[in-house]
């Protein structure tokens, strides 16, 4: 690649680092957190995250009080923040500190890289910059799109040209004095100014030193000069001239599409094509109990122990294959009764209630949701673990965000059935968009579901 793309002049190096660290010094937000936090950031925004670190730390505030917790109680505390194998690796990496390491985290990062289970380089980094005091960068998607657009970068930003590329740009460029106020300096600057739209070139502490920036000024000087036929001399921001990448046409790390002057810094770096996230229907069936004097309970399965949502809890389900017909839904559910509950169920007493679509990261998952009641059903000697909860207990369990919709769904449709005696409610469909409306979801589980209702009376 070519030396455009990264810092060589030790007086430009130094000016980035002060400027970038003033600016931090003056704006930084007190976040309640220094390691930890940084694993569950993964893929979570903040705002999401500090109700989450609280309570975690209220309950284990030391790695001697993690590494005792067991599995069920860890996923049940990170229910609702996905990605829950960080949870569980959280948990392992605890117990191997505890009973493998003397209760000492390792120091450096290819310590942690090396002993901790579930590290990479991505944490490894954070914690040893922040935590430790090393010189090293760390790598989140703020950090990632600041440093394209200082330096031009605009091939894909997760491609491993790009990675190099940025880990020997952060070998430079981070300061050997301050370097865990340096990566969190980067990270702030990428939330709160050089966003992924909109930025707010005008306030950036770094415009100076930025390739992207500069290419919109020049841009703007020259639409000037075209337009008025002479130099317009009242710029806000002085233009130096700056060089390009010499060999742009064969440049791993250039724009590998013309510039659009539409997007401004906007065209780094250019995010590739997402891959379509894969369609899946699953059977779920809400299967109630209520013996004599005591409160209504779900029946619930775990799940594997590996694999999506390994280790939480599940109402009674299955994926369903592409060929399976609908007038066999009720039929497969009476099968899976007779397996978890060794009791003979008649498909009349199953009830269709809607349809419930949850987005994973990868998976657009539509739960065909069914329901059925009984009184004195227990479990049965199947192999697969079952429990039975409250409403309210299940509220605190380890679920997942989906499984909590389907409830909050049914109690919904539950509760229109019994006070509409004279209509009748057909559910056309559901929809419930996990990653833009958790927010809203956990405020008002009320006001979620009416909002995504489509009911007919009739």
């Amino acid at each position: 690649p070519s030396s455009y793309h990264f810092f060589h002049d030790p007086t430009e190096i130094s000016l980035f680092r002060s400027h970038l660290l003033q600016w931090y010094d003056q704006n930084k937000r007190e976040l309640p957190w220094r390691t930890l936090v940084k694993i569950m950031l993964q893929q979570t925004q903040v705002a999401t995250v500090i109700d989450y670190y609280n309570r975690w730390m209220k309950r284990w505030s030391t790695v001697e009080k993690l590494a005792a917790a067991t599995l069920e109680e860890v996923n049940q505390m990170w229910a609702g923040l996905g990605y829950y194998s960080r949870g569980r690796r959280l948990h392992e990496g605890a117990q191997k500190v505890v009973s493998e390491l003397d209760g000492q985290m390792p120091k450096t990062t290819a310590g942690l890289l090396k002993q901790l289970p579930g590290v990479g380089r991505y944490t490894a980094g954070a914690i040893s910059s922040i935590a430790l005091g090393q010189v090293t960068l760390f790598f989140d998607g703020n950090v990632i799109r600041v440093l394209c657009r200082v330096r031009a970068i605009g091939a894909n930003g997760t491609s491993p040209v790009v990675t190099d590329a940025l880990w020997t740009i952060s070998d430079t460029l981070v300061d050997p004095e301050r370097p865990g106020d340096f990566n969190q300096a980067m990270m702030e600057l990428g939330a709160r100014v050089c966003t992924p739209k909109s930025p707010l070139c005008s306030q950036c502490p770094v415009q100076n030193h930025c390739h992207a920036f500069r290419k919109v000024l020049i841009k703007q000087k020259t639409d000037s000069k075209r337009l008025l036929g002479k130099l317009v001399s009242k710029l806000n921001t002085s233009v130096p001239d700056i060089e390009n990448c010499l060999v742009a046409s064969s440049c791993d790390l250039c724009l590998s599409e013309d510039w659009d002057p539409q997007l401004g810094v906007q065209n780094y770096p250019r995010k590739p094509v997402k891959k379509a996230p894969r369609v899946e229907q699953t059977l779920t069936c809400i299967v109630e109990r209520q013996r004599a004097g005591e409160e209504m309970e779900y029946l619930l399965t775990q799940r594997p122990s590996k694999g999506l949502l390994a280790g939480m809890w599940e109402l009674p389900s299955m994926l369903l294959e592409a060929d399976v017909s609908e007038n066999k839904y009720k039929d497969m559910i009476c099968d899976m009764m007779q397996k978890l509950l060794e009791t003979s169920i008649d498909a009349r007493a199953v009830q269709f209630v809607g349809e419930v679509v949850h987005i994973f990261s990868h998976i657009h998952q539509t739960y065909m949701v069914f329901s059925v009641h009984g009184s004195d059903w227990s479990e049965g000697e199947q192999e697969q673990k079952t429990c039975w909860l409250t409403k309210s207990a299940l509220q605190g369990a380890a679920v997942s965000t989906g499984v909590k919709k389907v409830e909050c769904v049914f109690s919904w449709v539950s509760q229109q059935s019994q006070t509409s005696q004279c209509c009748k409610l057909k559910l056309l469909k559901i929809v419930c968009v996990y990653k833009k409306n958790l927010k809203k979801w956990k405020k008002n589980e009320s006001v979620f579901v009416t909002e995504y209702f489509q009911c007919t009376l009739f």
